[in-house]
């Protein structure tokens, strides 16, 4: 009876508790006694007509249909004929995928089935889809309309769609979240050079000066450890290291480039042209300020500097008195046109140079080559060149100009630029133009303009789309000279400043970015403790001495002296009258010889009334003898008042 139980249960649970009641009311059935009998020994079930205990022994034997003796049974123990008959007594028939197709249940159980096909019982069927079965495209309209849930995603290539988007990702992550700046110059920074292995930054300026910063050894206060002037009263125009980082290369406005070491220790000074010769190529050095220099990339023996007097020189850093190789820019006319700006390409092979009639001409390294060029461009810019760089693969070129434009060459087709892009102010020398570490986009900075609201950028732009990609401010104020971007450290360093004030500011990312910047941020300076003792400076000032001291204005003080007779020393007047207070007294307005003399009779004012020229003549017929004893009576009357002054005296 416990199977009995179970299938009892199982079948009843896919009805509703409604189902087999009647709607009509009918006359009930009489239970057969037997039935009744027997549903005393189900164990707790409820009484079952002999027509349900024969459909429950179908169904556990394979046959659920019961026979026609049970039919006949129920029907006769009924006793109301045809409706006893109609009425349905116990649990329906189960839906036909229920009973197996083993027993044969013949016609009428495949008349049932197609009667049954549009009943569903229990979940749908999964697509056919999903089991892996193809089909024309009446087949996929059904899948279609079949379909439960949310569409299945289309079917791609997981790998590819990850790596693009990647890629879309990694494209322009430019390290610019955080900002330091290297400061310590009093005007707009003209230089900057990054060795190759990132730990020490050199920048010059129009100060004069060059400060060498080390990021190994810097704290937080971001303080130079070391301060150059090259030469004094020039500026400083470029900066670059030799390839192996020992050396590196200071240019200034003045005809002679200087060589120092890593600890900014002076190698030598190479040697300046004779200004009187006439011909650039018998100088032995440039008789002009320098423009422009830049190291050898592969060879740490050779420079190049570029010079106001028309000439581009190649040297050798151990022979300061003399150059390798002189070349002169071909000219539209006779003349000697500056140099504005040069470059190496990337391997070394060629020379770029931009002139300043606003052409640029390449020359390629080759057994004797000269000074002709073998790529001119003319007009390549409406004003001076300020700076040039080469590609790695060296197709392209890029010029920066006082125009306030930037172009892009392709070396193979070099009639028109490939993209020109205005809008860029540049009024300092010195503007350059780099490279990211891929290539993928290049930068430069921009000036600040007098009635412009904006301040200096720096612009990126994408190589491939040749389109604008972002701008930086970098200074509201400052103008963006120089800019470059490392390709270790990741990160940008970029110059600013006016006449006023001038420092280096350096982007980074902690993400993205290596050492560098990262490394002297994160140390903070010293703490001073209670037991530190420093002895306090003697100040030698000598402007603090009264001797040096700027007096302040005493106008008035001087002024008052004036008006002191005793402090102004004032010479006494002379006396009218009789003298008084031991002054000996005039009369007549003369003085005492003049009033001795009158009284005498020796001096008669007749001079007035006296011709001049009978004056003289009247000692000419004088004797030498009364000369004589005139000059000794004169003597004898200047010793007679001595004495009487003496008396009165």
């Amino acid at each position: 009876m416990e199977d009995e139980a179970e299938i009892y249960d199982g079948v009843r649970a896919q009805f509703p508790l409604s189902f087999g009641k009647q709607s009509k009311a009918q006359a009930s059935p009489r239970i057969p006694v037997a039935a009744a009998g027997g549903g005393g020994k189900s164990g707790g079930l409820p009484s079952l007509s002999s027509s349900s205990r024969a459909w429950l022994e179908g169904l556990r034997a394979g046959n659920p249909r019961p026979g026609p003796d049970a039919g006949t049974g129920s029907r006769g123990g009924g006793g109301d004929g045809e409706g006893g008959g109609r009425a349905m007594i116990g649990p329906p028939r189960p839906p036909p995928g229920l009973i197996s197709s083993d027993d044969g249940g013949g016609e009428e159980e495949e008349e049932e089935d197609d009667d049954d096909d549009g009943v569903m019982v229990g979940p749908p069927p999964p697509p056919p889809g999903n089991l892996g079965d193809g089909g024309d495209d009446d087949e996929e309209e059904e899948e279609e309309e079949a379909m439960i849930g949310p569409p299945r995603p289309p079917i791609v290539d997981s790998e590819d769609e990850e790596e693009e988007e990647e890629e879309e990702e990694n494209r322009y992550r430019l390290p610019l979240s955080n900002e330091i700046v290297l400061k310590g110059h009093t005007k707009i920074v003209s230089a900057l050079a990054v060795d190759h292995t990132g730990s020490r930054v050199l920048s010059g300026s129009y100060d004069y000066s060059v400060r060498m910063y080390d990021f190994q050894g810097m704290n937080s206060r971001l303080s130079s450890f070391r301060d150059l002037e090259p030469s004094e009263g020039h500026q400083v125009r470029n900066l670059s290291w030799s390839p192996t980082a020992d050396r590196f290369l200071c240019v200034t406005g003045s005809a002679q480039a200087k060589i120092y070491d890593r600890d900014g220790l002076t190698l030598g000074e190479f040697v300046k042209g004779d200004m009187y010769i006439r011909d650039l190529k018998n100088t032995k050095g440039h008789i002009s300020g320098l423009t422009w220099g830049e190291w050898h990339p592969k060879t740490k023996e050779t420079i190049l500097t570029s010079s106001e007097d028309g000439s581009l020189r190649i040297w050798d850093v151990n022979d300061f008195k003399s150059q390798k190789q002189v070349i002169k820019p071909k000219l539209a006319r006779p003349g000697r046109v500056p140099v504005t700006t040069c470059t190496w390409d990337r391997e070394g092979k060629c020379i770029a140079g931009g002139i300043g009639d606003g052409s640029i001409q390449i020359w390629n390294l080759k057994p004797g080559w000269g000074s002709r060029p073998d790529i001119h461009i003319e007009k390549a810019h409406s004003d001076d060149i300020t700076g040039l760089k080469f590609s790695s693969d060296g197709k392209i070129l890029l010029t920066r100009s006082f125009d306030g434009s930037l172009k892009v060459w392709d070396l193979r087709l070099i009639k028109n630029a490939l993209k020109v892009f205005e809008d860029l102010p540049n009024h300092y020398a010195q503007t350059n133009i780099a490279f990211s570490p891929d290539e993928q986009l290049f930068l430069t900075g921009t000036s600040v303009e007098r009635e412009s609201t904006t301040g200096g950028l720096l612009c990126f732009f994408d190589r491939s789309k040749l389109e604008l990609v972002s701008r930086i401010g970098i200074s509201p104020t400052c103008s963006v000279v120089q800019c470059a971007w490392h390709p270790r450290l990741n990160q940008i360093f970029a110059t600013s400043g006016d006449k006023s004030q001038g420092g280096t500011h350096v982007l980074y990312d902690p993400t993205l970015s290596e050492r560098g910047a990262l490394v002297c941020v994160a140390r903070a300076p010293r703490k001073k403790s209670v037991d530190d003792f420093e002895i306090k400076p003697v100040i030698h000032n000598p402007h603090a001495l009264p001797l040096f001291r700027d007096q302040p204005s005493r106008k008035r003080q001087r002024e008052k002296i004036l008006k002191d007779p005793l402090k102004s020393h004032k010479p006494e007047l002379p006396m009218n009258g009789p003298g008084h207070g031991g002054r000996v007294g005039a009369s007549k307005g003369s003085l005492l010889t003049q009033y001795l003399l009158k009284q005498g009779g020796m001096i008669k004012e007749t001079w007035m009334e006296e011709d001049p020229r009978e004056a003289i003549l009247k000692y000419a017929d004088m004797k030498k003898n009364d000369v004589l004893s005139c000059g000794a009576s004169f003597g004898s009357l200047l010793r007679l008042l001595d004495t009487r002054g003496r008396k009165l005296g």
